[in-house]
């Protein structure tokens, strides 16, 4: 890939160690900010990260979570790559009306997805780059969630990206990240939030008797239930946050 001659498809289709030298020294700079920034506005303790930062297999995962603010992925982003992780941002792709919000997420490694759709070209780039090694992160909620009254409508296909890549499912959870910027308000907050790692989820897991297509559905409901069962872990441990 060359600096001035790539275009936006080249970054979703490539590997991000083979992006250009200097996107890839500008990213890094960009994260050391933001992973400084984490640690001194919201004290994020990433509980378990060990489940995906010290896995040797040669393949990523697809780590799923539940999603309350923007900024849960700046702190899962920073703190995995931090422990030498390359995570992929699955987005939708609305984002992209913009060119220069299309330029920036092209060049952290954001796939866009269509929502809604059979969007086999977005699962074909997520599951290459689950091969080379980097890991995909999805909030199959769709959007941030910023009440507990807000109706939810979650995004099923997880799954069949992990199957396609041959990855395992890693379901996490997020606590404390909606108090960042309370509703009604637009300035951000010091406040300590919590992030804490499942263990995984392959098809193998699945009871033995199901069929494929059935035991590909059993790894996308339990790795959901998983997530909502350490959400609600979360939030038992630290009354009031969310």
């Amino acid at each position: 890939m060359k600096f001035f001659a790539s275009s936006t498809e080249d970054y979703y289709d490539n590997g991000m160690r083979d992006y250009p030298v200097a996107v890839r020294a500008g990213y890094a700079v960009i994260l050391v900010i933001l992973y400084a920034f984490c640690k001194v506005m919201w004290r994020c303790d990433f509980d378990k990260i060990e489940l995906i930062a010290d896995r040797r297999d040669d393949t990523g995962t697809v780590i799923i979570s539940n999603h309350t603010s923007m900024a849960e992925v700046v702190a899962i982003v920073t703190y995995l790559w931090r422990r030498g992780r390359l995570v992929r941002p699955i987005f939708k792709s609305e984002f992209n009306k913009t060119g220069i919000v299309r330029w920036f997420f092209a060049r952290v490694g954001g796939i866009p997805v269509d929502r809604g759709t059979a969007d086999m070209k977005s699962l074909r780039r997520a599951s290459h780059a689950l091969g080379r090694g980097e890991d995909i992160l999805i909030f199959p909620e769709g959007t941030r969630i910023r009440t507990d009254d807000q109706p939810v409508e979650v995004h099923g296909g997880f799954a069949i990206i992990a199957q396609m890549g041959k990855a395992p499912v890693v379901p996490m959870a997020v606590c404390g990240f909606r108090d960042i910027t309370p509703k009604g308000k637009h300035l951000m907050r010091p406040v300590k939030c919590w992030m804490r790692v499942g263990e995984a989820l392959t098809t193998d897991d699945a009871p033995r008797e199901l069929k494929r297509r059935e035991r590909t559905q059993w790894v996308e409901d339990e790795s959901l239930r998983r997530m909502y069962a350490l959400r609600d872990k979360l939030r038992d441990e630290h009354p009031g946050r969310h």
